[in-house]
């Protein structure tokens, strides 16, 4: 069974940095990512990433959030951090024949002086 384990979540200043890690176990991914959701918002996309290490990002975290991978081990750093990426931020994954899809349980990540 496929199981996503997050962690890096915490309280950060503004301006501050965060390294978020997802480790994949019991398959095999295509594209994996980090959505993110805060209260009274919808769940977002943030960054994703492809087997061949294709990358996407939202506008909102360009040039300040790098997406990674190893395999079925994910990451994202996250510098410059802004009170608007407060959210409680999941790791996704997508089955290699991409008929199936995973989520983490969350870790929450609160900007705040």
């Amino acid at each position: 069974q496929v199981q996503l384990v997050e962690s890096g979540g915490g309280l950060v200043q503004p301006g501050g940095s965060l390294r978020l890690s997802c480790a994949a176990s019991g398959g095999v991914f295509s594209t994996m990512g980090w959505f993110r959701q805060a209260p009274g918002k919808q769940r977002e996309l943030v960054a994703r990433i492809t087997r061949s290490g294709t990358t996407t990002y939202a506008d909102s975290v360009l040039g300040r959030f790098t997406i990674s991978r190893d395999n079925a081990k994910m990451t994202m750093q996250m510098n410059s951090l802004k009170s608007e990426d407060t959210a409680v931020y999941y790791c996704h994954a997508v089955s290699l024949l991409m008929v199936r899809d995973y989520w983490g349980q969350g870790t929450q990540v609160t900007v705040s002086s």
